[in-house]
């Protein structure tokens, strides 16, 4: 391969594991403000650990069926939408200069209404609906629909720092995404995994 694929590591709840992120060289990195979810930080905090990204990584808050008014106060370029929010919701984000990432289970007729959506910048695709769970899906048909989308794609779902270079090397996505596959118990990160996951990302693409 010889094109740089991006690196998202979600479901960062504390300093460690956000440093421990950037200086592995991540692209993205976002935090779910989601109480559903074992990932879950208050909006203020998740804020609070954003501002202390270094320029040219993004920070991305994750939102599930949010009030309109409290995704309006994420101080971030990034939004990514996980629920079961409309186009509409999208729109209006994206009216108020947000940068949107749509989140969704993988599911053919879903992956085609979500890239034809403009208010969309990024899709990240993954094996569950609420993501996070490490539940992995059918990488061979995404593949064979991914030349035919016009929004970059980022691969979540089931991913680790021992498998990421198989789907790298099979499927060549714009971007991976990981959340439990670095974590050393259910919702609590590992730097060192994190690190690892980064690495072989680097090894793969290179």
């Amino acid at each position: 391969m010889s094109h740089h694929v991006r690196i998202k590591i979600c479901g960062i709840s504390e300093e460690t594991a956000l440093q421990a992120a950037v200086q592995s060289g991540a692209d993205y990195i976002g935090f779910v403000c989601y109480a559903g979810s074992p990932r879950h930080v208050e909006p203020e905090v998740a804020a609070e650990l954003a501002s202390m990204i270094p320029d040219g990584i993004e920070p991305v808050g994750l939102f599930v069926d949010a009030p309109m008014d409290e995704m309006l106060a994420w101080p971030h370029e990034w939004i990514q939408l996980h629920g079961r929010e409309d186009e509409q919701v999208a729109e209006e984000l994206r009216s108020e200069g947000y940068q949107i990432i749509r989140g969704f289970r993988f599911d053919p007729v879903t992956v085609e209404r979500w890239d034809r959506c403009p208010a969309v910048d990024r899709l990240v695709i993954d094996g569950s609906t609420v993501g996070g769970t490490g539940e992995a899906f059918d990488h061979e048909a995404l593949k064979a629909m991914s030349s035919m989308l016009e929004t970059p794609l980022l691969v979540a779902g089931g991913l680790t720092p021992t498998n990421v270079a198989s789907l790298i090397e099979t499927m060549a996505p714009w971007g991976v995404d990981v959340s439990s596959g670095v974590e050393s118990s259910r919702g609590r990160k590992n730097p060192e995994l994190i690190e690892a996951f980064c690495a072989a990302v680097r090894a793969a693409s290179a």
